[in-house]
């Protein structure tokens, strides 16, 4: 009788920052939801990263409830998955360490976002700002993960983490998987309402830059019906019209319809009844969810209940990586 072959690992997660964006949804959320067959999928939570800037206590604890409640609203299922906390599971830390002694202070340098953050007029630069890309290939690593999905963002910190796995494995001896990005087949790019050059984020300062998940839906119309559009009045993608191009984009994705199919229908039918369109079918996407959401984050004993079964199968993971790791680096097991 065969053995059952076990399951690829991936990994991935997010920072408990706040409410979550369409583009988070629709570019990273949604596509997790379908590797859970597949894969074995680790998701955390990673507050641990969300302290390396100026933050209360009190919100930092809110919104990683808000942040969980959306991850199984979106459809994220913790009988297929394990999510947990971050700073729950022992390992990360000490894995941290253990890996910032071997990085050049220099590497981290010369990571693209810690030069980007810390050069903002009145940025708060702190240690934690700078070994964050330590942090992030211990998380990987402390799994074993075989893959990480990764934006374009990402490539640079998933490519030190695979750097510090292949220095630990030459300094101590063959321990750790060197993990492959995992790109997904599909997945929406939803850049900025105002600025559709750049990718959506809420760290933007005008929130009618983005669109957010638990928008209500007559901010979400506003939102939309305010979006920056092109010049001329037809509508159809092309690289000169990055406004409708991101709209189309939107609207393919929450609705399921080819792009094609959209500019046939919407082509000469003028850019604001075309918002209209996409507006309605944001709202109608976004519905199920929002009422899924507000189900979810008054049920704090079922949002505990999944924190601790999938803290429970990621701790018992990390704590057989932790033993190895530290028996090749030399330090006495525990007796």
């Amino acid at each position: 009788m065969s053995e059952t072959k076990a399951k690829p690992v991936i990994l991935t997660g997010a920072k408990p920052s706040g409410e979550l964006t369409l583009g988070n949804y629709l570019g990273a959320i949604r596509n997790w939801a379908t590797m859970m067959d597949d894969f074995e999928c680790f998701f955390p939570i990673v507050d641990l990263h969300a302290i390396t800037v100026p933050y209360k206590p009190a919100d930092l604890r809110q919104r990683t409830y808000q942040c969980l409640a959306q991850y199984l609203a979106c459809g994220l299922d913790p009988a297929r998955s394990h999510i947990f906390l971050q700073s729950q599971i022992t390992g990360h830390t000490e894995l941290n360490w253990l890996l910032a002694c071997l990085t050049p202070v220099g590497d981290l340098h010369r990571m693209t976002q810690f030069k980007e953050k810390s050069a903002k007029p009145g940025a708060s630069v702190n240690s934690g700002l700078l070994f964050y890309p330590v942090l992030m290939a211990a998380d990987i690593l402390l799994y074993n993960a075989d893959r990480v999905p990764v934006g374009e963002d990402q490539k640079q910190h998933l490519e030190m983490a695979r750097n510090l796995a292949q220095r630990f494995n030459h300094t101590y001896s063959d321990t750790f998987k060197v993990p492959e990005p995992f790109i997904p087949k599909a997945g929406a790019r939803v850049m900025s309402l105002q600025n559709p050059t750049r990718k959506m984020s809420k760290s933007d300062d005008n929130e009618n830059d983005y669109l957010l998940l638990l928008d209500p839906p007559n901010r979400l119309r506003k939102k939309i019906m305010s979006a920056v559009t092109d010049s001329g009045s037809e509508v159809r993608a092309d690289p000169e019209k990055p406004g409708i191009t991101n709209l189309l984009n939107i609207f393919s994705a929450v609705s399921d319809r080819s792009i094609a199919d959209l500019e046939k229908e919407f082509g000469s039918q003028g850019y604001g009844t075309f918002k209209k369109a996409v507006a309605e079918a944001v709202v109608a996407r976004l519905e199920p969810i929002q009422e899924k959401y507000h189900e979810l984050i008054s049920n704090k004993d079922y949002l505990h209940q999944v924190l601790r079964e999938g803290g429970e199968v990621a701790q018992k993971r990390a704590y057989r990586m932790l033993s190895k790791v530290y028996r090749k680096a030399g330090f006495v097991a525990r007796t």
